[in-house]
């Protein structure tokens, strides 16, 4: 990769890994639906001032309801449920555990897409499940009931996020990356507005969470998704899910530095142990014959290519 799509990676990592530390933040005063609400409205409005400077066509009235259901599955229902969890995880726990996402979008494509489960990929699961188990076996926080179900709705919003890429990938296809992106943020704002009444902000917000929520907005969706489209284009979809990798060391980085969370020896080691599956199922890590390898590339350069 050249030196400014290394920059743009550590740039993207470090946003979306941020992302967890100012949820955290602004979580617990705003409450989930709310913050997310804010989260995905302001980043749209934002990303549609993009298109508009950028003249890229958005395309509604041919993909509007597609736009809607990559809002739903792929940034309003685990926004929203990453902040839920984040009510109760550390930022650093719900960074790995939203790492496990390549490892649910493996599962998804083989039962949705037909995709081959090969043995590198089922490798992969076993060791993302093992590393699940490793983190919360031994995590500072106590096993109750409210912990128990935070970690699942972190890793149901991990899901999603598998969900939410096998239906791009057979939908989306004739529209460009940042259509998607500026309409499904809308979208989702569509989804969750209703909610809002339901489920109303909790405190008023102080300066630093109004600073949160308009870092996480600017900063994590906005530019993050722009950088990651352009990482895309430029180096590849298998080398741009790099940032898989490096986004959950710096949330536990931001969570550690910020706001002061433990990171244990058993942490590190599930991390470790995740992030080695990720690296099986996205394909990162290699072995096996050449012949797979050359067949990866090829594929490689045909996602470049649509």
């Amino acid at each position: 990769m050249k030196a400014k799509d290394i920059a743009g990676l550590l740039a993207l990592s470090a946003f979306w890994g941020g992302s967890f530390l100012l949820i955290r933040i602004a979580a617990p005063v705003l409450g989930p639906v709310v913050l997310v609400e804010l989260r995905v409205l302001l980043a749209g409005l934002l990303l549609v001032l993009y298109s508009l400077a950028t003249k890229r066509p958005l395309n509604l009235r041919k993909y509007w309801l597609i736009y809607l259901m990559i809002g739903l599955l792929n940034s309003a229902i685990p926004f929203t449920l990453i902040a839920t969890s984040e009510l109760h995880l550390t930022a650093g726990l719900a960074a790995i555990l939203n790492a496990t996402s390549p490892l649910f979008g493996a599962v998804v494509a083989a039962i949705w897409l037909k995709e081959t489960l090969t043995l590198k990929k089922v490798i992969g699961l076993v060791l993302g499940l093992v590393g699940v188990c490793v983190v919360m076996g031994w995590s500072p926080l106590p096993l109750t009931l409210t912990i128990i179900l935070s970690v699942v709705a972190s890793l149901t919003a991990a899901a999603f996020y598998g969900i939410g890429g096998a239906y791009i990938k057979i939908y989306a296809h004739g529209t460009n990356t940042v259509a998607i992106a500026t309409c499904s943020q809308l979208g989702a704002a569509l989804f969750l507005l209703p909610l809002t009444v339901v489920a109303p902000m909790q405190h008023t917000p102080s300066l630093l969470v109004a600073l949160a929520v308009a870092a996480l907005a600017l900063v994590s969706t906005a530019i993050g998704y722009l950088i990651y489209f352009s990482l895309i284009a430029n180096v590849g979809p298998t080398r741009a899910l790099t940032v898989t990798f490096l986004a959950p060391v710096f949330g536990v980085l931001w969570g550690s530095v910020f706001l002061g969370e433990v990171l244990t020896v058993s942490t590190v080691l599930g991390f470790a142990i995740i992030l080695l599956g990720t690296g099986f199922v996205t394909g990162i890590i290699k072995f096996g014959r050449k012949k797979e390898a050359v067949s990866e590339e090829v594929q490689e350069q045909q996602e470049i290519a649509q």
